[in-house]
C-alpha cells in the first residue's frame, strides 16, 4: 500500500497537528503551518495566492512572498502526499488557478466533525430528545484540544481563533442549556460562574446562570446575577439587558411555575430567547434588473455559500463582490439576492452606504444601523445614544433570524462591521470598489471580484437590450461596439441606450461614433444621470484617493504596455520600491488597478483612458516628460542587466545614464534574465514604440539591440523584425548615423532568421558601409562575419567562404574571440558544404577551442551540430550521434529552444540512416514539439519528416545546421 491510500487527518481546535493512519507527520515551520491551516480553513474552496499571503503575513509580506509561499506548498505535498511522484500528480494539495486548493474527506477534518455533531445534537433537541442530544454536545465539545490554532501565526490565525472560540462558546452554551433540560442545574452552576466572570457580556450565559440557580431554590443568587449583568451592560455600553434576560427575571420575580424543571419531551416551550418579531417583516431589496444576462460563474461561486439543501448556514455569511466602478457589482447582487431572497423568511434589508458617490456623503455605520433598527420596527425612542449600543440591540434583533443584508457601495471594512449579525443564520452581501482585505482575513467573508463581461455575455446583454435581429444584421458593428466599450456593462448599456433611442441608427453608425471618441470617455456619457457617466462613476474612485495614490494612478495612464510591474511603476513614478507598493495596494483596493499576478498590475482599457485624460489635465508636460523618460530607461538598462548573462562575453551596446529615480534591475542567472525577458516582452516591444513616438530614437534604437540575443533564443521573430525596424526608422530619421548602423545590422539579422536572407544582404551591405565612414572597425568586423553567415543561408558558399576569411583575419588583428569563433563555425559550415569535409573539421575544431576558451557556448553547440552534420555525411553515424547529442547538452545548457529542435531534427536523420528507425521518430516527435512550442515555420520540416513511409532514410543533411551565428 502507497502512503497515498492511508487516510490522512487534520486538527485544527489546538494545536495544528496531521495523521497518516496513525502516524503524527511533521508539519514544518510556522508560517507554513500557518499554509496549511489557510488551506484548511477554506472548506474545499480554493485560496488564491494574494489570500494566502494576506493570511499568513498579513500588511507586510516579506519580497519573495510569492517564491517561499510555493516553498511552503511544495514542502507540505512531500510530506502529505510523499508517494506523489509514483502515483501521479498532487492529489491533496492541487493547483487550482492563481492558488491552491485543499482536497480531504469532510470527516478527515476535526473542525467538521464537531460541527456535524453539534448540528445533529441541536436537530435532536428541536426533536425534543436532549438526553440523546447530551453525548453528542459533549463529544463536540471534547474535539477541542486547546486553543484553537494554537501556535499559528499571521492575521488569519488570529481571526479563525477569535471565531472558533466564539464558536466553541456557543455550543458550550448549548450543552448547558441541555444539561438544564435534563435536570442537572446543580452540576453547572460552579461552571456557568467561571463563564461569567470570564464573559461578563455574555447575556445567555447571566441567563442561564439564572435559571440554574433559580431551579436549585436560589432566586436571590439568580436575581443578583441579573443585577450585576444589568450593571455591566449599562456602565460599559449604555444600553440595558436584551427582551430574553428581562423576561426572565420578571418571570423569578412572579416565581412563575413554568420555570419549573418538566420531565423530558414534555416540557413546556421555552421562551422565546429573541425580541419578538416586528409587526413588518423587512423587504428593501431593489428591484432585479430585467436586462440582466451573464455572469454564470460568478453565480455558481456565489451560490456555494449557502447549503445546498436549503438549511440554515451554521455561521454568518459574507460575500463581498468587487471590482471597479460600472462593472456590475450591484446589478448581480441584486440580482443573486432576488434569487435567494426566499431562503430568508425574516426579510431583507438593503442601504446604499454612498461609500463612493457624487455627494461626497459616507453614511455613517450608526445612521446605517439606526435605519435597519427603525426597519426591523423598534421606536426611535428606543434605540440607545452611542454605536456600541446600537449595534448591540441590532444584534440581539438580529439573534436566530434568518435575514438577507444587502449593504451596498460600501467605502471599507470598517464602516461594514458594525452591520454585520453576530449569530449564525443570515446572510451579507457586500458591494465595494474597495479590496475589503480586513473583512476577508478578520470576518472570513468570501471576496468576488468582478472582471470584464465575456465577449459572448457582452453581446448577449446588447442583444437583451437592442434586439438579436438587430445584432444579427449588424455582426461586424456589433462586435465592433463590445470591443470599444472593453466589455464594461456599463459602457455597453450607455452606448445600447443611445441605440435605443435612435432606432433608425444602423449599428455601424453608433460604432463610428464610439471609435471617433477614441483616446477620450465622450462616448460613454450617460445623459442628465451622472450615474450613467462612466467619466463620472470613474471620478468617485479617483477622488477618494490620497493625492499620492492619486499622482500614480495618473501617471499609469502613461504606460503604454498591457501590464507593468512594480519595479517598472517606481521608475515611472520616481519613487522607492515600498512606498511604491504601498500606493499600488491602495489603488488595488479601490479596484483601480488589478494585480494579475504577484507584483503585476493592470488597468481595464477604459481606466488607462480615464488616467490618461486627468495626466494630460492635471500634470505639466516637463512632468509627463520625465515620467515617461524614466520608465522607458528603466526599461532599457535593466533589458541591457540581461545581455552579458544572456550573450555573455559579447560587446554591450553604450546607453545613456539612466535619470536620477531610475532604479534598474539587476540579475545573477541566465535563467532569471530569460525570464525577465519573456514576462515583459510585451512592454519592452510597446517600449520601443513609445520611444519613437516621444521623441527618444536613442531609446527606441539601442533596447532591440540589447534584445536581439532573447528573441532569438526564444524564437520571437516578428517582435525583433517589428522592434529593430521600428529603431532603425527612427534613428534615420533623427539622422542619427550609430543608430542607423546598429539598426540595419539588427534588421539584417532578424531578416535572415525569418528566411528573407537576399535582404538581410542588402541591409548588412548597407551597415557595413555606415560603419565604414564611422570608422568604426568592430562595426565592420561584425557586419563582414554576418555576411559569411547571410551567403552561407542563401547558399552562395564561395562568398560566404570570402567573407569568413575576411572577417577571421579582422577578428584576429582585433582580439575578438567571439568574431574568431563565429568566423571559424561558418567556414566550417561551408566547407562541408561544399564536400571540403577536412577542412571543415578542421575549421570546427579550432571554433571550438576558441568558443570554449571565451565561453561563448552559443556557437559551441552551432560548431558541435555542424561536425555531426560532416560525420553524418562521412556515414560515420556513431560519431554523427554523440556530437549531436554534445550539441544538444549544449543547446540546453543555455535554454536555446531553437537550437535544440534543429539538433533533435538532425539526430533523428542520422538515426534513421543508421536502421534505428523507432529512435529517429522519437528524436522528430521532440523536435516537432519544439517548433509548435515556438511557433517556428521549421515544424512543417518535422512533420514532413514524420511522414515519411517506414525505412526510408532522408539525405544527409548539409544545409540543415541552425544557429546563432551573426556577430
Amino acid at each position: 500500500m502507497n502512503a497515498t491510500d492511508i487516510p490522512l487527518r487534520f486538527a485544527v481546535l489546538g494545536p495544528l497537528r496531521a495523521w497518516r493512519g496513525e502516524q503524527e507527520l511533521e508539519l514544518g515551520s510556522p508560517q507554513q503551518r500557518a499554509v496549511l491551516a489557510a488551506l484548511l480553513l477554506r472548506g474545499g474552496r480554493p485560496a488564491t495566492l494574494g489570500e494566502l499571503i494576506d493570511g499568513v503575513w498579513g500588511e507586510r509580506p516579506p519580497a519573495a512572498a510569492v517564491s517561499v509561499l510555493r516553498t511552503y506548498v511544495s514542502r507540505l505535498r512531500k510530506v502529505l502526499e510523499p508517494d506523489r511522484n509514483r502515483a501521479g500528480g498532487p492529489r491533496v494539495v492541487v493547483s487550482v488557478g492563481d492558488g491552491y486548493l485543499l482536497r480531504a474527506p469532510e470527516d478527515a477534518l476535526d473542525l467538521t466533525v464537531v460541527r456535524q455533531r453539534a448540528a445533529d445534537a441541536r436537530a435532536l433537541r428541536a426533536e425534543g430528545d436532549p438526553s440523546a442530544a447530551a453525548g453528542l454536545l459533549h463529544a463536540a465539545l471534547d474535539g477541542w484540544g486547546g486553543t484553537a490554532l494554537a501556535g499559528i501565526p499571521g492575521p488569519l490565525a488570529e481571526a479563525e481563533r477569535a471565531r472558533l472560540d466564539e464558536e466553541r462558546l456557543a455550543l458550550l452554551e448549548c450543552r448547558i442549556d441541555n444539561d438544564l433540560d435534563l435536570g442537572r442545574h446543580t452540576e453547572v452552576i460552579a461552571e456557568l460562574m467561571s463563564l461569567t466572570r470570564a464573559y461578563p457580556m455574555k447575556e445567555q450565559l447571566s441567563r442561564l446562570l439564572m435559571l440554574a440557580l433559580y431551579r436549585s431554590g436560589r432566586q436571590a443568587d439568580a436575581l443578583a446575577v441579573f443585577r450585576t449583568a444589568r450593571r455591566t451592560l449599562v456602565d460599559q455600553l449604555g444600553i440595558e439587558p436584551g427582551a430574553a434576560l428581562r423576561e426572565l427575571h420578571d418571570r423569578i420575580l412572579a416565581a412563575d411555575e413554568s420555570l419549573a424543571l418538566l420531565p423530558p419531551r414534555q416540557q413546556a416551550q421555552p421562551p422565546p430567547a429573541r425580541p419578538p418579531a416586528p409587526a413588518t417583516r423587512p423587504a428593501q431589496l431593489p428591484a432585479d434588473l430585467p436586462t440582466f444576462v451573464g455572469r454564470h460563474s460568478e453565480l455558481d461561486r456565489v451560490r456555494a455559500l449557502l447549503p445546498e439543501d436549503g438549511r440554515m448556514p451554521s455561521t454568518v455569511i459574507i460575500g463581498a463582490i468587487g471590482g471597479m466602478g460600472g462593472i456590475g457589482k450591484t446589478t448581480l447582487a441584486v440580482h443573486w439576492a432576488h434569487e435567494i431572497a426566499g431562503r430568508f423568511p425574516d426579510g431583507q434589508l438593503c442601504l446604499n452606504l454612498r461609500g463612493f458617490d457624487p455627494t461626497g456623503t459616507v453614511v455613517t455605520p450608526e445612521e446605517a444601523i439606526r435605519v435597519f433598527l427603525d426597519a426591523l420596527g423598534v421606536p426611535p425612542s428606543n434605540i440607545p445614544s452611542g454605536l456600541a449600543a446600537q449595534a448591540a440591540l441590532y444584534r440581539s434583533l438580529l439573534a436566530e433570524r434568518r435575514v438577507l443584508i444587502l449593504l451596498d457601495n460600501a467605502r471599507d471594512a470598517d464602516q461594514v462591521r458594525p452591520l454585520l449579525p453576530g449569530s449564525p443564520g443570515s446572510l451579507v452581501i457586500v458591494t465595494s470598489r474597495s479590496r475589503l482585505t480586513g473583512l476577508v482575513v478578520g470576518e472570513g467573508a468570501f471576496p468576488l471580484t468582478l472582471d470584464q463581461l465575456t465577449t459572448s455575455e457582452a453581446h448577449d446583454l446588447l442583444a437583451r437590450r437592442l434586439g438579436a435581429d438587430r445584432l444579427a444584421a449588424e455582426p461586424e458593428a456589433a462586435a465592433e461596439i463590445i470591443t470599444r466599450c472593453a466589455r464594461l456593462p456599463l459602457a455597453l448599456a450607455i452606448v445600447a441606450a443611445h441605440a435605443v433611442g435612435h432606432p433608425g441608427f444602423p449599428l455601424a453608425t453608433i460604432a463610428e461614433e464610439v471609435r471617433e471618441s477614441h483616446g477620450s470617455l465622450d462616448a460613454f456619457t450617460g445623459g442628465d444621470d451622472i450615474t450613467t457617466d462612466v467619466r463620472a462613476v470613474f471620478s468617485w474612485s479617483y477622488k477618494a484617493l490620497s493625492a499620492p495614490a492619486a499622482r500614480l494612478f495618473r501617471l499609469l495612464g502613461l504606460h503604454s504596455g498591457p501590464d507593468v510591474s512594480a519595479p517598472a511603476v517606481a521608475a515611472l513614478a520616481g519613487l522607492p520600491a515600498q512606498e511604491t507598493r504601498t500606493l499600488l495596494s491602495e489603488l488595488t483596493r479601490a479596484h483601480l488597478v488589478i494585480e494579475r499576478l504577484p507584483g503585476r498590475y493592470t488597468l481595464h482599457d477604459l481606466l488607462r483612458v480615464y488616467a490618461g485624460e486627468r495626466v494630460r489635465a492635471e500634470d505639466p508636460a516637463e512632468e509627463r516628460e520625465r515620467a515617461v523618460e524614466r520608465l522607458l530607461s528603466w526599461y532599457l538598462h535593466s533589458a541591457d542587466a540581461t545581455y552579458p548573462l544572456i550573450t555573455p562575453k559579447r560587446a554591450r551596446v553604450p546607453l545613456p545614464a539612466p535619470p536620477p529615480s531610475c532604479r534598474p534591475l539587476e540579475f545573477t542567472e541566465h535563467e532569471q534574465a530569460l525570464d525577465w525577458c519573456e514576462s515583459e516582452r510585451a512592454n519592452l516591444v510597446s517600449a520601443v514604440h513609445q520611444a519613437v513616438a516621444c521623441g527618444r530614437p536613442d531609446l527606441a534604437w539601442r533596447l532591440p539591440a540589447v534584445l536581439w540575443g532573447f528573441f532569438y533564443l526564444r524564437s520571437h521573430l516578428h517582435d525583433w523584425l517589428d522592434t529593430a525596424g521600428a529603431g532603425l526608422s527612427a534613428a534615420r530619421a533623427a539622422g542619427d548615423r550609430v543608430g542607423e548602423a546598429q539598426g540595419l545590422a539588427d534588421t539584417a539579422a532578424a531578416l535572415r532568421f525569418t528566411g528573407r536572407v537576399e535582404e538581410a544582404i542588402a541591409h548588412q551591405h548597407q551597415a557595413l558601409a555606415l560603419y565604414r565612414r564611422l570608422g568604426d572597425l568592430m562595426g565592420r568586423s561584425r557586419a563582414v562575419g554576418n555576411l559569411g553567415d547571410a551567403y552561407l543561408q542563401a547558399g552562395r558558399l564561395r562568398e560566404s567562404v570570402e567573407y569568413s576569411r575576411r572577417a577571421l583575419a579582422i577578428d584576429r588583428v582585433l582580439g575578438s574571440t567571439w568574431g574568431e569563433g563565429i568566423a571559424l563555425t561558418n567556414l566550417g559550415d561551408a566547407y562541408q558544404r561544399l564536400g571540403r569535409f577536412q577542412e571543415a573539421i578542421s575549421c570546427l575544431e579550432q571554433a571550438l577551442t576558441v568558443l570554449r576558451a571565451s565561453d561563448n557556448r552559443w556557437v559551441e553547440g552551432v560548431a558541435l551540430d555542424i561536425l555531426g552534420t560532416v560525420h553524418h555525411r562521412l556515414r560515420r553515424h556513431d560519431d554523427a550521434v554523440a556530437h549531436y547529442h554534445r550539441a544538444l547538452e549544449t543547446h540546453r545548457a543555455i535554454a536555446n529552444r531553437w537550437g535544440e529542435g534543429h539538433s533533435l531534427s538532425n539526430l533523428g536523420d542520422v538515426q534513421l540512416d543508421a536502421g534505428r528507425e523507432e529512435e529517429a521518430r522519437t528524436s522528430w516527435r521532440r523536435a516537432l514539439e519544439i517548433f509548435v512550442e515556438l511557433g517556428h515555420p521549421d515544424a512543417e520540416k518535422a512533420r514532413e519528416r514524420l511522414a515519411r513511409p517506414p525505412g526510408r532514410a532522408p539525405r544527409a543533411a548539409g544545409d540543415g545546421t541552425a544557429s546563432a551565428r551573426t556577430a
